[in-house]
């Protein structure tokens, strides 16, 4: 009798998507008939982009093996308006060919192919499929942003609404911290006492929240710094300084490591060009310095987590924190070589961990640390692929930075690089960056930033239409 009631109620949730799906399709076309198709399609994007922040937390209809949140619905939408606008017009061709960042779009594509080719050797084919799925997701909303987001206004508009959201997430991050309330999504809404001040905000975990966070800080950082209207310098100091406590209150030291590490950046790329020298050789000195002081600590520590044998304890005993994420890189490093450098196929790092893990980690299946996943999932090309994406984004912005833009440009390029740093430190603090889809949003920001810069260098007038 329950799996006939389990049956009627998958049966019931399938009508549900189908038919929500069915009205939607059909209110988008009826729309489309009486509304600009721009004007349409940018609505359309402004509220998936502001949707994607709020997660799962307050909509979800869960299929079993998937599940649908607003955002994901929004984005099947924007697929479908997008599908409909190529098949009704050739503008999409014009846009392809005025991208500046084709070669960056096509690194994703060939990410996402080569995913598909390496369940050919991977232990769960479903798991990969799954992360595959949130793979594809992200690539797409890349490609959305980044193809219709080619206006210095839209571009604006973008960073607007994550500043705006941020707000709000925020505030439900002092709710949990202050009541101890926290909503369905998180781990903490039915966890231990003594961890219930931790924020969460709509996120799974404190961890999660603390390293959006982390980009957030230098967004409103830059805005203070580049605006000048006295009231928002004054709110973007507030709400910096809000980021910041929160960050402190969810004990993210990954995320904290982060923001000093922006903070780092900011100070370097502001400094006049005489004193950027001396800023590199005097950090050369100091890193020099405290690795000839310290190096007997440090090698100490690295061999303790790292090279030593595995000692035996007590399984009623939890496992040491910072033994625990060495263990995991450690299973991952171990993966990666047994699959001769080319991954162990998408998503299946956590199949691995759980059911072939070397070393010790209280059975945790996912690897704290996003560049780690990514090497032990795809292999050391795509790895490096991403990275060598990553740095090539910092620079190309820094070299725009070094142009001497006005304001709004250079709130754009200050923000974006020093998040970019800081995300780069905090992503170790997530236990998988796979599923926490403000990093797509963020790299689509940055993306379409270097697109539109990139334009005006060579039509500077339509890039503030």
């Amino acid at each position: 009798m329950l799996g006939a009631i389990h049956k009627d109620i998958g049966f019931m949730q399938m009508a549900a998507v189908l038919a929500v799906l069915a009205i939607g399709l059909f209110l988008l076309t009826l729309a489309t008939a009486f509304t600009t198709k721009e004007r349409l399609f940018m609505a359309v994007i402004y509220i998936l982009i502001a949707c994607t922040f709020l997660n799962n937390a307050f909509f979800a209809i869960h299929l079993g093996f998937f599940s649908l949140f607003l955002y994901r619905l929004l984005l099947i939408a924007a697929g479908c308006l997008h599908i409909f606008g190529m098949v009704r017009n050739r503008t999409h061709i014009e846009r392809w060919h005025g991208l500046q960042v084709k070669g960056i779009l096509l690194f994703f594509a060939f990410w996402f192919i080569y995913g598909l080719v390496s369940l050919l050797w991977a232990k769960s084919v479903t798991v990969g499929l799954k992360y595959l799925a949130l793979l594809a997701m992200g690539i797409f909303f890349i490609y959305l942003i980044v193809m219709y987001v080619q206006k210095m206004e839209r571009l604006m508009i973008v960073y607007a609404i994550w500043l705006v959201m941020t707000v709000f997430l925020m505030i439900i991050g002092f709710y949990n911290h202050i009541t101890h309330h926290h909503l369905a999504s998180s781990t903490l809404y039915s966890g231990p006492e003594y961890k219930q001040h931790y924020p969460t905000s709509v996120f799974f975990n404190q961890n999660d929240f603390a390293t959006f966070l982390s980009i957030s800080f230098f967004f409103y950082i830059t805005m203070m710094k580049n605006i000048k209207n006295g009231y928002i310098k004054a709110i973007g100091l507030v709400l910096s300084l809000c980021a910041l406590y929160l960050i402190f209150a969810t004990g993210s030291r990954a995320s904290l490591l982060g923001i000093f590490a922006g903070i780092a950046v900011y100070i370097f790329i502001v400094l006049p060009p005489v004193l950027k020298k001396m800023a590199i050789w005097l950090s050369a000195a100091g890193i020099a310095l405290f690795a000839v002081l310290f190096a007997s600590k440090i090698y100490s520590k690295f061999w303790e987590l790292f090279l030593a044998p595995q000692t035996l304890h007590s399984f009623h005993d939890r496992l040491p924190s910072n033994v625990a994420r060495a263990n995991l890189l450690k299973n991952a490093w171990h993966f990666f070589l047994d699959s001769y450098g080319f991954g162990v196929g998408a998503g299946n790092v956590s199949y691995y961990l759980e059911h072939y893990a070397v070393y010790d980690t209280d059975n945790v299946a996912e690897v704290h640390n996003w560049l780690v996943e990514i090497l032990a999932n795809f292999g050391l090309f795509i790895m490096l692929g991403y990275l060598s994406v990553y740095a090539y984004l910092i620079w190309v912005l820094y070299k725009f930075y070094e142009r001497k833009l006005e304001n709004q440009s250079k709130l754009i390029t200050e923000g974006l690089i020093t998040a970019m740093v800081s995300f780069l430190v905090s992503s170790i603090s997530p236990s998988s960056v796979s599923n926490l889809f403000f990093h797509w949003v963020f790299m689509a920001l940055v993306i379409a930033a270097v697109n539109v810069l990139r334009r005006s260098s060579q039509m500077p007038e339509p890039m503030y239409r």
